[in-house]
């Protein structure tokens, strides 16, 4: 019996690829060079900071130049965190519907809490969570379950009675190593991947698709 549902947020809960792509393309023009098409940049968006400066300049952990790009990501993006971000299609009748059955919902993210409460803030969305999990929020980040086990703590509820929802392998690790149920939110980035071969218990099409399962 699933008593409670956590969401990813970016590329599963939320469309936030056009703010993401926006601030890495205000870099690139700072620079000089033109502005990547959305193309390039949404498939990526699930991984963040890190997925968006490989995108852009190929550049990663490790380079000399990563860490201080990586801080001028974060505070262009800060700057216009909701600008053009949105819940998904379906998701806001999918929230609708979890909330009338008595169940709870959740975020759980690898984006920094400030930052996530930011754009949940701006989605008027905080009020509704029953918790938020970021990627500071914890000592590990996912693929390791830490997040989903604060986010049962917070919420006082067994792992096995919740499901978590996610458009990137390392979010299907997450809830399985958990002890939860893992659904794959095909509307999502997918990271470039084939979420058939990610084991989920769940392959969703649609946000409503969900609660067949519930």
């Amino acid at each position: 019996m699933i008593k409670a549902v956590f969401f990813d947020l970016d590329g599963t809960l939320a469309d936030t690829a056009p703010d993401l792509g926006y601030a890495l393309n205000t870099m690139r023009m700072a620079r000089g060079r033109p502005p990547l098409p959305a193309s390039a940049t949404r498939p990526v968006a699930s991984a963040g900071a890190r997925g968006l400066l490989r995108a852009g300049f190929d550049i990663g952990p490790g380079h000399p130049d990563y860490e201080a790009m990586r801080k001028e990501f974060l505070q262009r993006y800060e700057t216009n965190i909701c600008r053009e971000s949105r819940l998904f299609p379906g998701m806001p009748e999918l929230l609708d519907a979890i909330e009338a059955r008595g169940l709870r919902w959740g975020v759980v993210t690898n984006k920094a809490e400030r930052l996530a409460r930011l754009l949940l803030d701006g989605l008027g969305m905080t009020s509704r969570a029953s918790c938020l999990v970021g990627g500071d929020s914890t000592p590990n980040i996912k693929p390791h379950p830490d997040p989903l086990l604060a986010a049962c703590r917070t919420i006082r509820e067994r792992a096995g009675a919740c499901v978590y929802v996610g458009d990137d392998l390392r979010d299907i690790e997450a809830a399985h190593a958990a002890g939860m149920k893992a659904a794959v939110a095909k509307w999502g980035y997918l990271n470039g991947q084939d979420p058939e071969d990610w084991n989920a218990d769940w392959l969703i099409d649609r946000p409503p698709d969900l609660q067949r399962y519930l």
